[in-house]
Order: C-alpha cells, then sequence, then structure tokens
C-alpha cells in the first residue's frame, strides 16, 4: 500500500465538500487526499485532477462509485408523488452510471495514485487496468463478506467503514447488518489480510491511534474536515455541524442508506424506500432549493456521528494536529500496557 508520512487519509466526501484544495492540503501535509468523482462528469473530473496537481506535487487519490442496476420505475415516481402530495416540487427520477466508463478512461489514461471504489467492488479486469496504469486499487467494505469480494476482485487494500462514518453507506452486498468500526475491523482483518484503511466517526488523534492499534495502516476521516475553509461545504451545513442534533440512517434523499443530521424531512420520510439513484435525482431540486435559502431542514446534512467535534481549522494544520495528537494518545497507550 502506498506509503505516507503520516497514515491520515481524507475521506471523498463528494457532492461538494470534495475540492481540489482540501486533496491538496492533506497531502501537502504528509496524509493522502482524494477526490470525490461521484455526481462529476467525466470532464469535471479531469479538470479537478489538474488543478490538484497544480497545486501539490504530493500523491493524491481518486474515488468512483459502482454503478448498480437501475432500480424498478415505479418505485421512485411513487416517492415523487408522495412529495408532491406533501406540497414539494421533486424532480423526475431517472438512472444514471455515473459516467462510469469515461471516469475508467480517464483513469486508466491520465492515472492518480489510488483509484477507491464506493457502491460496489469492481471486476477483477477493472482492478487490473487501473493497476496496469500504474494506480492502486481500494474497495469501500461494511461487512467480512465484501472484503473476501475485494480481495478476489485483486484489490490493494479495503476501506473498512463502520456505522458511524457520515454520508453514503458504501454496502453492495444484500445485507442490512451495520456494524461499528471496532468490530468491523476486528471481522475483516479476519477475513482477509489486505491493508485496512479504517472510516467511520472518527475525529481525534486519539481515535486515528485506537485504529491503527486495532491493525488498519491508515485511518480515513471525512467529517472533521467538513468545516475547513478548503472544503466546498454549503453553508448551511458548516451551521448544522453546530446542532446537537443526533444523527441517523436514512434512504429519504437519495434511496439509498446514508448518515446524516436529523431534520425534518429526514423524520417525515422515514420510510423511503430503496432506489438509488434515481430517488438522488427526485430530491435534487428540493435540496438544491434548500442550500440557496439556507434552509436546514429539506437538505441531506451528512455527517458522522462525532460531527460536533468539527473545528473551522485549515486542513494541513488539522493533519498535523491530528498526527501529534495520535502519537500522544499511542504514547500513553504504552505507557499504561508497560505499568
Amino acid at each position: 500500500m502506498i506509503d505516507r508520512p503520516v497514515p491520515i487519509v481524507l475521506a471523498p466526501l463528494a457532492g461538494g465538500p470534495s475540492t481540489p484544495a482540501l486533496a491538496a492540503a492533506v497531502s501537502g501535509a504528509g496524509g493522502f487526499g482524494f477526490l470525490g468523482a461521484g455526481y462529476l462528469t467525466a470532464e469535471k473530473l479531469a479538470d479537478a485532477i489538474a488543478e490538484t496537481r497544480r497545486l501539490t506535487d504530493q500523491p493524491f487519490g481518486v474515488n468512483l462509485f459502482v454503478p448498480g442496476q437501475p432500480s424498478p420505475p415505479d418505485v421512485a415516481a411513487t416517492y415523487a408523488d408522495d412529495l408532491r402530495q406533501a406540497g414539494l416540487q421533486p424532480g423526475e427520477p431517472r438512472y444514471s452510471d455515473d459516467e462510469w466508463p469515461a471516469k475508467l478512461d480517464l483513469l486508466a489514461a491520465d492515472p492518480v495514485a489510488v483509484v477507491s471504489f464506493t457502491f460496489g467492488c469492481p471486476t477483477p479486469d477493472v482492478v487490473r487496468r487501473l493497476q496496469d496504469a500504474g494506480s492502486e486499487c481500494w474497495v469501500t467494505v461494511t461487512s467480512p463478506a465484501e472484503a473476501r469480494q475485494a480481495a478476489d476482485s485483486g484489490a490493494d487494500a479495503v476501506v473498512v467503514q463502520g456505522a458511524e462514518a457520515g454520508g453514503h453507506r458504501g454496502s453492495f452486498t444484500d445485507t442490512d447488518e451495520v456494524v461499528g468500526l471496532i468490530a468491523l475491523l476486528q471481522l475483516v482483518r479476519a477475513a482477509t489480510d489486505l491493508p485496512m484503511i479504517a472510516a467511520g466517526g472518527l475525529m481525534t488523534g486519539a481515535a486515528v491511534a485506537a485504529v491503527l492499534a486495532c491493525g488498519a495502516s491508515a485511518a480515513a476521516l471525512g467529517t472533521v474536515f467538513l468545516d475547513s475553509p478548503e472544503a466546498g461545504t454549503s453553508a448551511v451545513q458548516r451551521e448544522s455541524l453546530r446542532s446537537t442534533e443526533p444523527t441517523a440512517l436514512t434512504r429519504a434523499f437519495t434511496g439509498r442508506l446514508a448518515r446524516g443530521i436529523r431534520n425534518r424531512f429526514l423524520t417525515e420520510h422515514a420510510d423511503a424506500p430503496s432506489a438509488y439513484p434515481e430517488i438522488h435525482y427526485v430530491t435534487a431540486p428540493l435540496r438544491a432549493a434548500a442550500r440557496s435559502a439556507g434552509d436546514p431542514e429539506l437538505v441531506n446534512l451528512w455527517a458522522g456521528q462525532a460531527y460536533s467535534l468539527a473545528r473551522p481549522v485549515p486542513a494541513a494544520d488539522l493533519v498535523r494536529q491530528l498526527h501529534e495528537d495520535a502519537r500522544a494518545a499511542a504514547a500513553d497507550a504504552l505507557r499504561a500496557l508497560s505499568r
């Protein structure tokens, strides 16, 4: 697995917070930055890669959404009708492969250090193609079964996503089980010897040290960077980081399980069906209007369980502080074990 001075990885944060400036700042501080390519066109992704290279000479990665099969058309259409009856103005459901073929072509021709995958496990031929181009391939997993599938595909590492994580669950097997990160790291280590990158609810240096002690090679953090000035986080989401509301898992905004800060839309549509990405497009205009109006009740406020610890600190400073605190926490743990 790629070796960096600081074992801290920027989670991809697709959908707005991900920016070249944020990825470059994390990589420039010794960590490993990611660009979230989800929802971007291949052309926009190429621009983001070029801009990140302009900002740093350090390695960084790109995260791709693996497309699934289209959902039955009536599922999202019925949900859209329900929203209209509630007085809202949803968009029309549609399927998209998120320009998967074009993005693979781009990354094969213009490789980055790591390509990671969410929502699915790439086929072995996709993995080999990107590895032959010079990229490592990491697969996001939420269960031992998914980790074994990633190993069978030829992946170089697995991003082990615990239940605490903000944003979309990376699950791609048919299971409703949601496992916390510490338990999941132990289960995945028993299932495969692939390097693990731990993700989910990590907001402090002590948490970074804890997952390294559990066998992870690095820690991936996303929510902690949401309030950094380099992030493209919306004003309404930044303000919501000061909230005292709990988080919850929901399909209400996209038709796929994701963790966000509880608000009215999440609560009122707790029984939303599974239909991604069709429902993503149904709610897209509602969310865009809410962001423009500064309305936190109708927008997806993706955040991990410990989101209240986020602070408006420059990303490079945050990486350095997390690293320093992790070293101190590890030293404290060693002293406790040496008594």
